[in-house]
Formats: structure tokens, sequence, C-alpha cells
């Protein structure tokens, strides 16, 4: 992957098996991924393990803007390409959150859908995204992906 910096948005997220496949396809494509989490994860015994595979911690108390204060790590980095769950759960929805849209629209950085499909045991990675600001327009192209 040549792209520095970008979202990729991993669906569906049903599964705590999808950390270890994203570790697993990060390391057939060959390019680094990054993930965030809150602070907490990354205390001993495992902090430094999740430091060490790409995880960003992230202070999440207090009135911080999250997607403002996620899209300034962009900045901070050389090669950032953060890794979300859309639907902000493990939980089957019907609808994605937005966060992961404002993030990139702010870093402005494409995102990159990426598909588990369980059933026929594949990862699908789809082509850059740049967004236009208009989130229902995009979220619908976005969802076609899938």
């Amino acid at each position: 992957m040549s792209i520095k910096k970008c979202v990729i948005i991993v669906v569906p997220h049903t599964s705590w098996h999808d950390f270890y496949i994203g570790v697993f396809t990060r390391s057939i494509v060959k390019s680094p991924m990054h993930f965030i989490g809150k602070k907490e994860l990354f205390r001993w015994p495992f902090g430094d393990y999740f430091k060490w595979i790409g995880g960003t911690p992230l202070d999440r108390s207090g009135n911080q803007n999250k997607v403002e204060a996620i899209a300034k790590l962009f900045q901070q980095k050389e090669e950032f390409r953060l890794a979300l769950a859309p639907e902000g759960t493990r939980k089957k929805v019907t609808q994605w959150k937005s966060g992961f849209y404002w993030i990139a629209v702010l870093a402005k950085v494409p995102i990159i859908p990426v598909a588990f499909d369980y059933s026929r045991k594949v990862v699908k990675i789809g082509q850059s995204f740049y967004p236009t600001s208009n989130y229902d327009k995009d979220q619908k192209s976005l969802q076609l992906f899938l």
C-alpha cells in the first residue's frame, strides 16, 4: 500500500477475532496499519506490545472532541494508516457511526474500505475513496463496496 496516510474502515466488526485477522492481513499486504485504543490498554503488561504492533493510546476522558484529537494524530505522524470499525461496536448494526468519515475529512486523507467475508474466508480491500464532505452521499458509495 503506497498511501502513507488514510483511514481504513473494516466491516463488519462483529467478533474479537477481527483484531488478529487484521494483524495477519497487514503482514500479507506488507504495510503497517495502525489503531487507536483507550489509554488504559497501553499499560503493563500489554502496553508495549500494542504500541509495537501500531497502537496509539487515546485519552478518552473529559470533554475532548475525539474526532479532532484523532485527526491531529495524522499531522503528528509521517505515516499513519488508521484502521477503524465504522459500526463502533461488535454488535450487528444497520447504520455506521460517522466519526471515521469526519476524521478523514479533517485529516484530508482517503478512506480505504476493507471487508471481512467470513463465509468465504476472504479479506477484500477496496480502492481509495476521497470524501467530499457530503456524508450521506459518500456513505452510500462506501457501503456499495460491501
